[in-house]
């Protein structure tokens, strides 16, 4: 089941694209500090430079993919026109690099100012766009899965804001607060309500869009998020009345809500109509891949909780469900959405009467089945890193930040091509109208 896609109601090229050319700088960042740090990163998670790396690519890569991606699909497939959707991009991305860096500054230095800066700038990022979000949605009635999910990974995400400020200013501050036991329930609804609820819902749209299999059934689609959202506010409750068995049930059923979906993903892939498999189609193999094996993880942790504290197992479990999972199924989407953006704006500028070029030309099959070639590399020596830190850390490091540095140079050799094309269209566009 899908929503109806109206395309005229676009944003302006430049909105989504500003989000989506930075997010690979930061899991460059986050490759470089790997390979700078080298062993004692992988020592624990509550390393400075764990906490560093993990918002580098939380925040850094995740979010400004997702929320790029929401100031484009919101008009488009939810028909939520975003107030001056130039203005708001333009603050939301500034506010957010700006914000993301400090933060991790604050993780690594440990200096309470720049955390204190962090939280307050994020927080006032994030409820602009939800704001902004919400004034665009309200009275746009929930007629489809994805709209439905839209509308509750924004909640999620007004729920990891206020657990991750709130976190930020109790180290910054010295507040008396559970920390780890807090940092798993942000973790739960920043990767699980937020991430996973909105991926989920994308992919209702752009699985059967763009990697042509039949779409995804109305009834498992319509409880998904609601399930996932239930889990988490059931989780959030054990928290606060200190009901561990209650906090590991809930895991446990969300790690399945999590199987199950990408589960029937994987099955409506053995269905696609396309015979040839593309790097769109390869990533998200990857990506459900890698979060089938973290799911799993999670579910055996939740059921044995001793496995938790085995070597290692947290490390490879984040490797997994952050370098192997989400990431891979964002970058997935990034390779058939920013062709397809580019193509659509271009088709739009040359006004029926001069074609776009094939979206093979604006970015080459090739480079990018180089790049997933060099990404899968990375995180396979990643989890092989978080065995064997002494041998393979700084290596693992450097090469997740040229996968990375990679993904950037073919984002940006497909925004380079579109200005080149824009000018050809615009001179051809032109001559023909003089001709009139």
């Amino acid at each position: 089941m899908q929503a109806l896609m109206s395309f005229e109601s676009a944003p302006p090229y430049a909105a989504p694209l500003r989000f989506f050319l930075t997010a690979p700088l930061f899991a460059v960042l986050a490759g470089l500090l790997i390979a700078f740090e080298g062993p004692d990163i992988f020592v624990s998670r509550w390393m400075p430079a764990v906490l560093a790396v993990t918002h580098l690519l939380t925040l850094g890569f995740m979010l400004q993919m997702m929320l790029g991606a929401l100031i484009q699909i919101l008009p488009v497939v939810a028909g939520a026109n975003l107030p001056r959707p130039l203005l708001l991009a333009t603050i939301v991305h500034a506010g957010l690099t700006s914000g993301a860096l400090l933060l991790v500054g604050g993780f690594y230095f440990g200096l309470p100012v720049l955390l204190n800066s962090a939280a307050v700038l994020l927080a006032l990022t994030v409820l602009v766009f939800l704001a902004a979000a919400l004034q665009a949605l309200i009275g746009v009635p929930s007629t489809s899965p994805t709209i439905r999910g839209l509308k509750l990974a924004m909640f999620s995400l007004l729920i990891v804001i206020a657990l991750g400020v709130v976190m930020a200013l109790a180290m910054a501050n010295g507040w008396p607060l559970p920390l780890p036991v807090l940092a798993d329930l942000h973790a739960g609804w920043g990767l699980g309500g937020w991430a996973g609820v909105l991926l989920a819902a994308i992919a209702y749209v752009v699985v059967p869009m763009f990697q042509l299999t039949p779409g995804y059934p109305a009834r498992p689609s319509w409880w998904y998020p609601l399930t996932m959202l239930a889990l988490l506010l059931i989780w959030s409750g054990a928290v606060l009345v200190d009901a561990p068995g209650l906090v590991r049930l809930s895991q446990a059923l969300a790690a399945l809500a999590g199987l199950a979906f990408a589960g029937l993903t994987l099955r409506l892939q053995s269905k696609r109509r396309r015979a040839r498999a593309d790097v769109t189609y390869r990533y998200w193999q990857l990506g459900l891949v890698g979060s089938i094996f973290a799911l799993f993880m999670l579910l055996t942790a939740a059921i044995w909780p001793a496995a938790g504290e085995l070597q290692g197992w947290t490390m490879i479990f984040g490797i997994l469900l952050i370098g192997g999972g989400f990431l891979p199924l964002i970058i997935g989407m990034l390779y058939k959405i920013v062709p397809f953006l580019t193509w659509l704006h271009l088709q739009n500028l040359g006004q029926a009467k001069v074609p776009a070029p094939n979206m093979s030309k604006i970015l080459p099959s090739l480079d990018m089945e180089r790049q997933m070639k060099a990404y899968t590399a990375a995180i396979l020596l990643l989890l092989v890193a978080a065995v064997w830190p002494e041998w393979l850390s700084r290596v693992a490091g450097l090469s997740f930040a040229l996968a990375s540095g990679w993904l950037w140079l073919n984002l940006f050799g497909a925004i380079r091509r579109y200005a080149e094309y824009k000018v050809d269209i615009e001179a051809k566009l032109a001559v023909i109208l003089a001709a009139r």
